[in-house]
């Protein structure tokens, strides 16, 4: 380990941005947002590449530490406020200042014109703060403080325009189902936390949590990752807890680009890889998380077929490549899953911002029945939204091509994978390629379907927000090829870096099956140009065939366009039970017990004061018997004792 104090300024340079917006921009007007919200974003990511080079001149397995001060110390336990920098967190800290930053300018622009800029810079900024606590914290006890801020900011952005019920109520949505996972990944970290320090060592340090593994029981080790995975569900929206995602679409565009694309929704798998020496050692727990992601992928892609909202369409498709992520951490894969992940922010935030743009261009409009033939009139966002397309679909040379083909491969030749969970991830691959370019044709092809004033009004984005996406096109062509697979030119120097801070790392099976990976590839390139080629048969040569689809299988398509009625069933069952349980107690503790036993109390005190009032009579006679009465007991208990 080095010292690096420098990577305090990582952190800093959002906090600061933070109190500047809370406090000066509000007398400096919009203008000061737009640049001091961005601009302290950008240092940090530049301070970020700064210790990122520092880090490649260090021995393999090296990292950069900053103990600012010391945090908590109660008997034997001692914590520091401390930042870790090392391949994993370097790799999330440049995706999330990066992507961040861009992200950032778009925002400049996209909020130009809102009267309340000010505060959503502060609640952008403190996001950006608390996903890099999240990150870099040295300590899972830190790394919580960061996850529990990013989802209190996720409750803040995705109720930014509070005014409309919907929006409210979808924070609030978002906020209660985090705290439901969050309930889990508490029980187990405090579980961790006992069984090591029963054996001795009082630790909350990672580093120091992975070099003490071996006190921890097989048993153990598996009931504290589920319960860990408990809270990635919740955070990464997973299967049972992913229906806060589609709904948190309520929040501005450039929120969901930031918080449901590249960083917020992928702590879960963070977290997994940050863990990986605890889940290593329970194959149930990968199992677990295994099936799990695959099952999220399908199941969120099938509902993506038929969603007419552009941004929902985007908000089920991330849901379904998060679980890829998941799938890739189930079967070992831990660098394929980060990678994926990395991948997956460069492609996924350019098609959030893309969606903006559009909506944008549209004044507002975000039904796809509503839009068609926007690619001359937008340019720029068609080509950009176009290279996103290929990348999430698969198209070799892509970014998100290479990084879908590692997790396929693992699945089906890692131990931990199975053939099945392989088939799942495949059948995803076509729906995905499918869904994406429906919303590619249905949004930019064809004859424009917008009413009368939108389609007079329709523009191209300012340069604030094409910029992003520019940069953000040429990540999602060129990011994929730090991971090549092996025998391709350099390798896959991304799991190399990545060896040293991640537990069983499965790119040692790539050497010894090149040829089944060739055939694996090419199922993966044809189930992309498969899923391609049917989107273009449905949407552009004959649109009457989906019209048609829809009436003969009725009942499918309500239930896929329904979401397969999951808010409902929850509805039905969690929330209104949750209802009756909470008025069930109000009623027999609340009411019954503690309301009955104070007002019992009052009750007793007044029927006694009801009966010795009647004592106090007010006649000066009575007293003075009473006296006298009082004085010759007095005498005869002297007299006769």
């Amino acid at each position: 380990m080095v010292n690096a104090a420098a990577l305090r300024w990582i952190v800093l340079f959002p906090l600061l941005g933070v109190l500047f917006h809370a406090f000066v921009a509000p007398r400096l007007g919009r203008r000061s947002s737009s640049i001091v919200g961005p601009a302290v974003v950008g240092f940090a990511f530049a301070v970020a590449v700064g210790a990122f080079w520092r880090l490649l001149g260090l021995e393999e397995g090296g990292a950069l530490v900053d103990r600012l001060f010391p945090w908590i110390e109660v008997g034997h336990v001692k914590v520091a406020m401390g930042l870790r920098f090392d391949a994993l967190s370097a790799v999330m800290t440049l995706i999330v200042t990066g992507v961040g930053f861009l992200i950032h300018v778009y925002s400049a622009g996209y909020m130009e014109h809102d009267e309340d800029s000010a505060r959503y810079f502060v609640y952008l900024n403190l996001f950006m703060l608390s996903m890099l606590l999240l990150v870099l914290g040295d300590s899972i006890l830190l790394f919580f403080v960061g996850w529990e801020g990013v989802g209190l900011c996720s409750y803040l952005l995705i109720g930014f325009w509070y005014e409309k019920n919907e929006n409210a109520d979808a924070g609030k949505k978002a906020f209660i189902v985090n705290r439901v996972g969050d309930a889990g990944f508490l029980l187990g970290l405090m579980l961790l936390f006992w069984t090591l320090g029963a054996r001795g060592t009082w630790t909350l340090e990672f580093s120091e949590l992975r070099a003490h593994a071996e006190l921890i029981s097989p048993s153990i080790a598996t009931v504290a990752a589920l319960l860990l995975f408990v809270g990635a569900t919740g955070k990464s929206a997973q299967i049972p807890l992913y229906v806060w995602l589609p709904d948190a679409m309520a929040g501005p565009t450039p929120v969901s680009a930031l918080i449901h694309a590249a960083t917020m929704v992928t702590a879960g798998v963070y977290m997994i890889a940050r863990m990986s020496f605890l889940y290593s050692m329970s194959p149930t727990a990968l199992h677990v998380v295994a099936a799990v992601g695959a099952t999220t992928a399908v199941f969120a892609a099938t509902i993506g077929l038929v969603q007419n909202d552009i941004k929902k369409v985007l908000a089920y498709s991330t849901v379904s490549q998060l679980g890829y992520m998941f799938l890739a951490m189930g079967v070992g894969a831990y660098a394929s899953g980060i990678f994926h992940l990395m991948t997956h922010a460069f492609f996924k935030g350019l098609l959030f911002l893309g969606a903006g743009s559009v909506i944008h261009g549209l004044s507002g409009e975000q039904d796809i029945r509503k839009m068609g033939g926007l690619r001359e009139k937008m340019p720029i966002t068609f080509w950009t939204f176009a290279v996103a397309c290929c990348a999430i679909a698969g198209v070799p040379l892509f970014s998100g091509f290479f990084s879908k083909d590692a997790i396929l491969y693992h699945a089906f030749s890692s131990p931990e994978g199975h053939p099945a969970l392989w088939a799942m991830g495949l059948g995803g691959a076509i729906l995905t390629a499918f869904y994406m370019f429906r919303l590619l044709f249905l949004t930019f092809f064809g004859e424009c379907r917008a009413d009368h004033h939108a389609a007079e009004h329709i523009h191209e984005s300012p340069p604030s927000m094409t910029i992003p996406l520019l940069v953000l096109a040429v990540l999602s062509v060129v990011g994929g090829y730090v991971g090549l697979p092996e025998g391709w030119a350099s390798g896959d120097r991304f799991s190399e870096f990545l060896a040293p801070v991640l537990s069983h790392p499965a790119a040692a099976h790539a050497a010894e099956e090149g040829s089944l990976e060739g055939v694996l590839m090419v199922c993966s390139v044809a189930a992309a140009f498969s899923g391609i080629a049917l989107a273009y048969l449905f949407y552009m040569r004959s649109p009457a065939i989906p019209e048609n689809l829809a009436r003969r299988f009725r009942a499918v398509y309500e239930t896929l366009l329904n979401k397969y009625w999951v808010d409902e069933i929850y509805g039905a069952t969690v929330v209104a039970g949750t209802v009756a349980l909470a008025d069930g107690f109000w009623k027999l503790v609340d009411v019954l017990m503690i309301d009955g036993i104070v007002n019992g109390v009052g009750s007793f005190v007044r029927a006694q004061s009801a009966i010795w009032r009647r004592v106090q009579t007010g006649n000066v006679q009575h007293y003075a018997l009473t006296f006298l009465a009082g004085a010759i007991v007095v005498v005869a208990y002297f007299v006769f004792r």
